[in-house]
């Protein structure tokens, strides 16, 4: 994943998520709602919502290593 200098609200991750849901592993769902529930840093919001970027469009091996990051981010 590549990075950008844009920075993302936490509305615009709220939004990313919304759309990427139904893609995402179910033992990530709680973990997105307890995050969208606190205030984070801006590096935080940017990585998730980079994370959540093209997520159904993404390979097998692609999500998996999606899928811990957002563990390690979300916790």
């Amino acid at each position: 994943m590549s990075q950008c200098n844009i920075d993302h609200s936490h509305e615009d991750v709220q939004k990313k998520y919304e759309s990427q849901k139904d893609f995402l592993p179910k033992e990530l769902l709680e973990l997105f709602h307890s995050f969208f529930t606190k205030t984070h840093t801006q590096e935080t919001l940017n990585e998730v919502f980079h994370l959540l970027k093209k997520y159904d469009l993404s390979n097998k091996d692609e999500k998996l290593i999606r899928n811990e990051k957002f563990l390690i981010v979300l916790k």
